[in-house]
């Protein structure tokens, strides 16, 4: 202690480097508990299931996209909404968008094409989430489902929240969740991406 008070410039950053860590840490812990959470489990039924859009590759859904629409039709099919909402816009160099690769294939599984839809808007997930609420509230919505992996469900959660809705995240596991390699990766990088949320709101 003598040490640190003859160094108040080291003191102060290891303080920095503490409360760094300390935030980080409690960050980890609201994403690792609401990946476990299934709030189809808690809630009956909502107005719409929201599926957060993924790589799709000449209107074929990627592997981590097809896990995610197979939630959503499970969820569907059970019937705890009578909307599928799939988000996502056109990537570089695609021909068609997620929003539209999603709610096709939707389609093809049996699901009424009045009953999906596609939101062909936003490259993040914010932008996204932005364009889902704005159909909710056009259409008398309040409370949905949200479809991604694990991870990503405490920073879609706040984001609803935040945009004047009520998300209930209902994650894939069979998706990207394939490997403990893999889960790590994403509960670091939605941790990061989580922080980043809260302090700048996007």
């Amino acid at each position: 202690m003598g040490f640190l008070r003859r160094h108040p410039i080291l003191a102060g950053l290891i303080a920095l480097i503490l409360a760094c860590f300390t935030v980080l840490g409690a960050c980890a812990i609201v994403v690792w508990r609401a990946a476990h959470v299934d709030g189809a489990s808690q809630v009956g039924q909502v107005d719409a299931i929201i599926v957060l859009g993924a790589a799709e590759y000449g209107g074929t859904p990627s592997p981590v996209f097809q896990g995610r629409l197979d939630h959503a039709l499970l969820l569907y099919q059970q019937g705890h909404a009578a909307t599928v909402i799939v988000l996502g816009a056109k990537q570089p160099g695609d021909i068609t968008t997620e929003g539209q690769a999603g709610r096709d294939y939707l389609v093809s599984k049996g699901v009424p094409p009045a009953a999906a839809v596609a939101l062909p808007v936003g490259h993040s997930s914010f932008e996204s989430m932005r364009a889902a609420a704005k159909y909710l509230a056009d259409h008398q919505m309040t409370a949905a489902f949200l479809v991604s992996d694990p991870w990503h469900n405490a920073r879609i959660e706040r984001m609803a929240s935040d945009l004047g809705f009520r998300g209930y995240g209902s994650a894939t596991w069979t998706s990207a969740a394939r490997s403990l390699g893999t889960r790590f990766q994403g509960y670091a990088r939605e941790t990061f991406a989580y922080l980043y949320y809260r302090v700048f709101g996007r």
